[in-house]
């Protein structure tokens, strides 16, 4: 029997045939292949959070091999001297035995943190994205609400995985929360009791956040962000308006080959910046911060970036403690309880309120400018400003100290701020949009400013201007163009005139090329202008 001869690049159509007629999958993945995604870098801030997502559980599979989330004490005899002989906890020893004794372990455990960090920091800027250019708006109000309270459980899923190394910093957290659970009117005192197992500083709260941080919340977050992407692929992809693009179609690269390719390659360019950096930078050192012990507090203690804003509100808030019917509402559960829950719950809704204030229900598949809704724009700066005051607030102990300056000053100075700087931002922030906004209709209906400068018979000096179109009114002036939601060319060259950058970083990738010289009209009907000397 003669035997068949294997042939390596049938092997591909051969395994597909055999899928297909097993699990009828062609036609989802013909599907799949042909979606078509738009390209903007702005779309690539979502790829970061989704890639950066990746790299913390690879890591943090590596990290719970070696983590004892145990408040057993024992005594410390590992390879870091400073504290040998030091009664520690479980969670702590091994903490540091993964730091210092296993190959790779520090490493991880920094891109872990790094990875966590960028995380968070690409959600809160591809959420800014969303905002600002109105992706939120109808159909995509559930995919707004899916991204906020992802956002959500990463800044719990952080808090909690910061905490339960059991050092000094992180112990000090966990009694802030513990504080702030108690200042909950009615059922503080019995939800504190019921989260920490008895008395701060009790003996499963690591426990109990392990399985939070390594289970519970990441298979939410997984089944959320499979939710997310697949609304995404359902929906029809938001893209920037401009030529060609419309409300009903998608103007960018197929998924296979191109997507999938570029895409590939961005997460190693997202893998490598973090390991870059968890190789590099030192972050959260948390031997040099001893055992935690309720008694000490470390000097300059400072959760990560995005738990600042907290810290700040409640350094801002004045001491203002409230007594009725026997209660006592303590000055931390304000700006801790009510004003997180304000910041938490108000953006979930926002995409509802601005429909009911616009009237707007219509389909959007184009997205805004941030210069074409200025009162959206406004708002977004308006509580960006806010961020920043109680963030930079959050750390107002170290900036008086690095710079010598009151820190009563400085609380002050922040409590002032953030009434007075919020409503300026808002105020300045629509004008200029509104400026912008009459620019761009200066542009379209006059043309594009040259720096010609010329002189008419009568002696006025004006400005040449390029029309955009050659189509004229019923007066013989250059046709006032529509605005069409995208940019308005304000330089000679993005109409042709002069000669077009030459693409290439380190050295040019393509010839120079040439402006096309405009004809010059010559105009027979011009009035002579004779000089007034006669002989």
């Amino acid at each position: 029997m003669k035997r068949r001869k294997f042939d390596a690049k049938q092997l591909p159509a051969k395994a597909g045939r055999e899928l297909d007629d097993r699990f009828q999958m062609a036609g989802g993945a013909r599907k799949l292949m042909n979606k078509v995604f738009p390209d903007h870098w702005s779309f690539l801030l979502g790829e970061i959070a989704l890639f950066s997502f990746l790299v913390i559980l690879l890591t943090g599979v590596f990290l719970a091999l070696f983590f004892e989330p145990s408040m057993v004490e024992v005594q410390y005899q590992g390879s870091y001297v400073p504290l040998r002989g030091i009664e520690m906890s479980k969670a702590y020893e091994s903490t540091l035995n993964i730091s210092f004794d296993i190959r790779g372990g520090l490493i991880m455990r920094q891109m872990h943190h790094w990875g966590a960090l960028l995380f968070v920091a690409a959600i809160l800027i591809h959420m800014g994205r969303v905002f600002f250019s109105g992706a939120f708006r109808k159909p995509r109000e559930t995919n707004w609400v899916i991204g906020f309270v992802l956002f959500i459980l990463a800044f719990f899923e952080g808090l909690m995985g910061y905490s339960i190394p059991d050092d000094g910093l992180s112990g000090t957290g966990l009694r802030i929360v513990h504080g702030i659970t108690e200042s909950i009117p009615l059922i503080g005192t019995w939800a504190a009791h019921a989260l920490f197992g008895g008395e701060f500083p009790g003996t499963v709260i690591i426990t109990r956040f392990y399985i939070l941080h390594v289970l519970l919340i990441p298979a939410i977050m997984l089944a959320l962000i499979v939710v997310h992407v697949g609304l995404v692929f359902t929906q029809k992809h938001t893209q920037w308006p401009g030529p060609g693009r419309t409300e009903h179609n998608v103007v960018g690269f197929r998924m296979f080959p191109n997507y999938v390719a570029k895409q590939g390659g961005f997460f190693m360019v997202v893998f490598a910046v973090i390991a870059f950096m968890g190789g590099t930078f030192q972050i959260n050192p948390l031997w040099l911060f001893g055992p935690y012990e309720a008694s000490v507090v470390s000097s300059g203690s400072q959760p990560d970036f995005y738990v600042m804003f907290l810290d700040g509100l409640v350094r801002l808030f004045p001491a203002w403690e409230l007594s009725a019917f026997g209660y006592m509402l303590p000055a931390v559960f304000w700006p801790a309880v009510i004003g997180m829950g304000v910041a938490f719950t108000v953006p979930i809704f926002y995409p509802f309120i601005e429909r009911r204030f616009s009237k707007d229900r219509a389909h959007h598949n184009l997205l805004e400018r941030p210069r074409d809704n200025p009162t959206r724009t406004a708002v977004g700066t308006m509580v960006t400003s806010i961020w920043l005051i109680t963030t930079i607030t959050g750390a107002n102990d170290i900036v008086a100290d690095k710079f010598n300056i009151s820190l009563n000053a400085m609380t002050w100075g922040g409590r002032i701020g953030i009434v007075v700087i919020p409503v300026l931002t808002f105020y300045i922030t629509r004008r200029i949009c509104l400026g912008l906004q009459q620019h761009d209709r200066e542009v379209l209906a006059h043309g594009i400013e040259t720096g010609i400068m010329r002189r008419d018979p009568d002696g006025r000096f004006y400005e040449v201007h390029q029309p955009l179109t050659e189509e004229l009114d019923e007066h013989g002036n250059p046709k006032a163009l529509e605005y069409n939601g995208w940019t308005v060319p304000k330089k000679m060259n993005r109409v042709g005139a002069l000669a077009p950058s030459v693409r290439g970083f380190f050295r040019p990738i393509e010839l120079p090329g040439e402006a096309e010289k405009p004809a010059v009209k010559s105009d027979d009907t011009r009035p002579e202008v004779e000089s007034g000397n006669k002989k």
